[in-house]
């Protein structure tokens, strides 16, 4: 081999090894919960040696799979019912089944997308709203039906929610269609990002006349802030599980990612979550912190 041959080889090897060590670009959406997920994501990844970029609470859902689909991000935490929302499928009841769900918004994102589902969290973050503890109990406000009744009596009533929650064909007007109320602009305060400690904190405040709030079924300061969920009898609302989505390429690069989160996300079901999500909103502790202890006290983190 020539001396010419050698350096060429060399340059690819070195090109290669380059490429391997290409660091993972970690990201999550704005909220509270996107914070602990990106946070706990991030710190796998690095306890096993993974170079990686923070962009964690990068923004909202369009803003981070805008993200990831045009390889600005390499994996972020997502939620299987969005899949109706990216493949504009609403009216699909696979949605509302976690598996059938899982494995529908698993298929069509390898197929169209090359991004890769691994194992969700056995936790449901469905959309839903919550309403101040004082009002429910005033106004026997148990479920959305109850609210609808309330509104069409006239109950005084303001929600304060993201302008993707109150957009979004998925959210707040599949529960106005079904449940037969419509919020006019006065009874809405329209919140910048989705993070809904902001809209909890707002609610609890009564910030602008706030009653109400968009939340998770994961949050875990409803109750600590003196409001309380309305139950979804209908089932409006998709089945959201968290979960980890790693584009192929990566995936192809760092196979171990898949192993390495499933029991991570396996031991996050709802009583974990809410809870974490109260140590960050409530609490007031940072997120890296939480998501670190969590992780220590699981040993799940080298």
């Amino acid at each position: 081999m020539t001396a010419k041959t050698w350096s060429i080889a060399g340059a690819l090897l070195l090109a290669a090894t380059a490429q391997a060590a290409e660091p993972v670009k970690v990201g999550s959406k704005i909220d509270t919960e996107g914070a602990l997920l990106g946070n706990i994501i991030l710190q796998v990844l690095e306890s096993h040696g993974v170079k990686t970029v923070n962009k964690v609470q990068l923004g909202t859902t369009p803003v981070v799979r805008g993200a990831i689909t045009s390889g600005e991000l390499d994996i972020y935490p997502e939620y299987t019912g969005n899949g109706a929302f990216f493949f504009k499928d609403e009216s699909d009841p696979a949605w509302k089944n976690a598996q059938q769900g899982y494995e529908k918004v698993k298929k069509l994102d390898a197929e169209q997308n090359k991004l890769i589902w691994l194992t969700p969290a056995p936790a449901n973050n469905t959309w839903t709203i919550a309403v101040r503890q004082d009002l429910a109990q005033k106004n026997k406000l148990v479920s959305l039906a109850d609210l609808s009744g309330y509104l069409k009596q006239g109950g005084t009533f303001k929600l304060a929610a993201s302008a993707e929650f109150i957009e979004r064909p998925d959210a707040l007007p599949a529960f106005e269609k079904a449940y037969g109320f419509r919020l006019d602009q006065g009874q809405l305060l329209s919140l910048a990002g989705g993070d809904t400690a902001v809209t909890i904190k707002a609610a609890a405040q009564q910030t602008s006349g706030v009653n109400a709030a968009m939340a998770y079924g994961t949050d875990g300061p409803v109750a600590a802030l003196g409001l309380q969920t309305l139950s979804d009898p209908k089932g409006v609302q998709p089945i959201y599980a968290p979960t980890p989505v790693v584009r192929e390429a990566v995936l192809k690069e760092y196979p171990q990612i898949a192993e390495w989160l499933k029991p991570v996300f396996e031991g996050l079901d709802e009583k974990t979550l809410q809870k974490l999500n109260a140590s960050i909103a409530v609490e007031g502790l940072d997120a890296k912190k939480v998501a670190a202890d969590w992780l220590k006290q699981q040993g799940l983190a080298k």
